[in-house]
């Protein structure tokens, strides 16, 4: 190093810098814009992938176990349609079968607050208009007694985990019925 390197070292370290300007403001007017602006870019990429990284993760955590959801879904409905099966009055019935049907629509409770406590919902649509985004048109029913585009029967329930559909409804949905069609149906 030589004596008038020392010097400037020196005094910089006294805050000084050989009579320059220090910080930002020296940087711009020595050529340091350049750097400057790799140093802002730098910067604020750091702060997209960070911001980017977030949102993965939130994504990941929100939707990670949708395979799962989608083939816990049928055992869901086969739950269902075994609940369906059974009497209503159940008084008739063996004592262990009632016990076996109390046992079953209580795993079918614990089931459903499970399912929607993870945000998995039921896509039930009777009544409402037809969504193609949630719903699968199976049938049309020729009607006058609904508008068109109206679900009139759920075959199968659909279901949403949070906003994305893990299975479609397949409903049957009213279409307006032809003046020939209510004719013939009012002769028979």
């Amino acid at each position: 190093m030589r004596a008038r390197d020392v010097g400037v070292v020196a005094n910089g370290v006294s805050g000084g810098m050989g009579g320059r300007e220090c910080g930002w403001e020296g940087l711009a007017r020595e050529g340091g814009q350049g750097r400057k602006d790799q140093l802002l870019r730098a910067l604020a990429d750091t702060e997209n992938m960070r911001r980017r990284s977030e949102r993965e993760a939130e994504t990941a955590r929100k939707y990670g176990h949708t395979q799962f959801a989608r083939d816990l879904v049928g055992a869901i409905d086969n739950l269902a349609r075994a609940l369906q099966s059974a009497p209503e009055d159940k008084t008739a019935l063996d004592e262990s079968v009632q016990s076996l049907l109390t046992g079953i629509e209580l795993s079918w409770t614990e089931i459903q607050t499970a399912i929607e406590k993870h945000g998995v919902r039921q896509i039930n649509p009777l009544g409402e208009k037809f969504d193609y985004n949630f719903h699968q048109a199976m049938f049309e029913v020729p009607t006058n007694d609904q508008p068109a585009g109206m679900v009139l029967e759920v075959v199968q329930h659909g279901y949403a985990l949070h906003d994305r559909l893990l299975r479609p409804a397949m409903v049957g949905v009213s279409k307006a019925a032809d003046a020939a069609d209510t004719a013939a149906t009012e002769k028979e």
